[in-house]
């Protein structure tokens, strides 16, 4: 689970090139993949909402795929320039047969940085449709932060299972990238 915020540290903002970055790969493969993870509640909340680095986890991008889209994914990958990268999960039995990709993209100012994008292999995930993407149902996905995902304490996750505690259902909720009171 994730480490307490540092609530001095609210308002910042994510640096627009990383969310530029990832919504380029993620334009190229919305039609194929299930969006998890930080970029799924980025999708669920209002658009044009203001980056937080505590609203939403955009260090890397966590994504479902149907079996018979992984060929497709991986072929979209390679030709975008993301190369496979071995992780100490590769070898372990998993139901999700995970992968991970990354690329490093230089920066105007003569520094880079790495899209990091961790799919997971999987039929039958309930989902919903939110701002032109597919993303894993909220509830289903707050059940992740036991063992996917980690990042249990960013505003949009403790937001939703408010929200749904309450019976509203979270998607376009304004309360998942506000500053909590």
């Amino acid at each position: 689970m994730g480490a307490p915020h540092n609530i001095k540290r609210y308002g910042e903002v994510w640096p627009e090139f990383r969310i530029r970055h990832g919504l380029e790969i993620l334009e190229k493969l919305k039609h194929k993949i299930i969006l998890s993870g930080g970029w799924a509640w980025h999708f669920m909340s209002e658009a044009g909402h203001t980056e937080y680095k505590h609203a939403h986890d955009h260090k890397d991008i966590d994504v479902f795929v149907e079996k018979e889209n992984v060929a497709g994914v991986i072929i979209i990958l390679q030709q975008e320039g993301f190369q496979k990268v071995w992780t100490r999960y590769d070898h372990l039995p998993s139901e999700e047969n995970f992968r991970r990709y990354e690329k490093t993209v230089e920066l105007d100012n003569g520094k880079s940085h790495r899209i990091t994008i961790d799919f997971f292999e999987r039929n039958g995930l309930e989902t919903v449709e939110s701002n032109g993407f597919t993303v894993v149902k909220p509830e289903i996905l707050l059940s992740f932060y036991r063992n996917i995902h980690s990042s249990d304490k960013c505003w949009a996750v403790m937001a939703a299972k408010d929200l749904l505690e309450k019976g509203i259902n979270p998607v376009g909720h304004s309360r998942l990238s506000e500053i909590p009171k």
